[in-house]
């Protein structure tokens, strides 16, 4: 068997196939993978370097990581000869023996996740946590017991490689374009994400984002059991705000789940995310209690809408996971004005133009970097000042003197990082290295 790509959720699937016995082939394109190398003790054989496609078309089974495109020449070989191919995700759920919790959608998944675990752990659940952030899927397998809830972030990467991957709750979050460098269209992209539901019976769930018109329609064909929520439009049944609280309404009765009070989250739109997290926790029967204590002791995730600093009068916040133009749009209106973004990268396609009205109603300037720097430029001519900046140091340094006085630095890139950084975390925390650097300048000089 072939696993391809050796990031951490391919080593995982590797490891998986070769402790039920396997031959495994782990190929990958880049010539040293030292964290890979442990896997020679348990048998795999590792391809580095490129892909040899005498290796995929032999292949009984090919498993894809997430990171890795279909079109990879070696792949489609693979696939002309009829070796079945599937992603990691799939893999891992063929031995799980616990239920699983997939949670997906363009924006807040990581921060749904997470606290999806936090809420069930409270509640006393076996709950592991992972998928497309921690821990892959396949490395939880060896805790996996009939007991244990798995909560796993999906991407479309991930679930568009799924054949029978079947949640018992599926959570769509919401849905606007992004990775279209990927999967090419709005429509494909939308495939993908639909998937989470595609093997579902009528006695799983699926909590839907009733303010959502693309996600709904996304949901139209599932046949489980839906659970709705909604932080602005009505709703007679499902989680909805009443009163300064979270709540689970039905026609007959409303139940508080959490009180608005207890969230420490930057950013209206992560009302969202704590809202599908409590609805989920209802339907694995955690108490409001127990969502009370997770939330309240809940400051978010590390790159997303994350509070950095703040000194001279100027807040630095970091959404470095804002990698798309829908995300870019959230985190600016999280504030009311004032706001200094850093933006750009390798644009994955969308509408910027999006962003043309948030920014001339709430921006100072934005300062831009990257690949992108061109076409943020034309993009916002005429509803806001654009500077460019030739690295993360430059970057934080214009947008410092552009926020103050009483203005905010805001890391929302709306592309991905790959241009310039390793990932989006590398990019959040050199963005959060040169805060410390600006900081401790400023200090010094006054």
């Amino acid at each position: 068997m072939t696993v391809v790509g050796a990031a951490a959720s391919g080593i995982a699937a590797a490891a998986l196939l070769a402790k039920h016995g396997a031959a495994v082939t782990l190929s990958d394109v880049r010539a040293s993978v030292p964290e890979a190398v442990p896997l020679r003790a348990q048998g795999v054989a590792l391809e580095l370097g490129g892909h040899e496609t005498a290796t995929f078309t032999a292949a009984d089974l090919i498993v894809m990581s997430p990171g890795v495109p279909a079109e990879q020449p070696a792949v489609v070989a693979a696939r002309a000869h009829g070796v079945p191919i599937v992603g990691e995700i799939e893999l891992a759920s063929w031995w799980l023996k616990g239920r699983v919790i997939a949670i997906t959608g363009t924006k807040g998944k990581s921060t749904t996740t997470a606290l999806t675990g936090r809420m069930l752990r409270s509640a006393g659940f076996h709950v592991t946590v992972g998928g497309n952030i921690g821990d892959p899927l396949s490395g939880q397998v060896e805790d996996s017991t009939p007991a244990t809830l798995h909560v796993v972030e999906t991407s479309s990467f991930q679930l568009e490689q799924t054949e029978t991957f079947r949640p018992w709750i599926a959570v769509m979050l919401n849905f606007s374009p992004d990775h279209l460098d990927r999967h090419g269209t709005v429509d494909a992209y939308g495939r993908a994400k639909a998937r989470v539901f595609r093997n579902q019976h009528e006695t799983d769930w699926a909590v839907i984002n009733a303010d959502d018109p693309a996600t709904v329609e996304l949901a139209r064909e599932a046949r489980a059991t839906r659970r709705y929520f909604a932080s602005r439009g009505p709703l007679d049944h499902g989680v909805v705000i009443q009163d300064g609280w979270i709540v689970a309404r039905t026609p007959t009765a409303t139940d508080r789940l959490v009180p608005l009070s207890a969230i420490h989250l930057i950013g209206p739109h992560l009302i969202d995310d704590v809202m599908a997290a409590a609805a989920v926790s209802t339907i694995a029967g955690a108490s409001p209690a127990a969502m009370t204590e997770a939330v309240e002791a809940f400051r978010g995730l590390e790159h997303a809408m994350e509070l950095v600093a703040e000194f001279d009068g100027v807040r630095f916040v970091n959404d470095s996971k804002a990698t798309n133009v829908v995300s870019a749009l959230r985190s600016l209106e999280s504030f009311s004005g004032g706001v200094v973004p850093i933006m750009g990268g390798r644009f994955k396609g969308g509408d910027v133009t999006l962003l043309r009205q948030p920014l001339a109603e709430r921006a100072r300037a934005v300062v831009t970097i990257g690949e992108s720097r061109d076409l943020l430029r034309s993009a916002f001519a005429g509803a806001v000042e654009v500077y460019e900046a030739a690295s993360m140091s430059d970057a934080v340094a214009q947008a410092f003197a552009l926020a103050r006085p009483a203005g905010v630095v805001l890391l929302a890139p709306a592309c991905a990082s790959f241009d310039m950084f390793r990932d989006y975390a590398d990019r959040g925390r050199r963005f959060k290295q040169e805060v410390a650097r600006l900081k401790d300048a400023v200090s010094a000089g006054g």
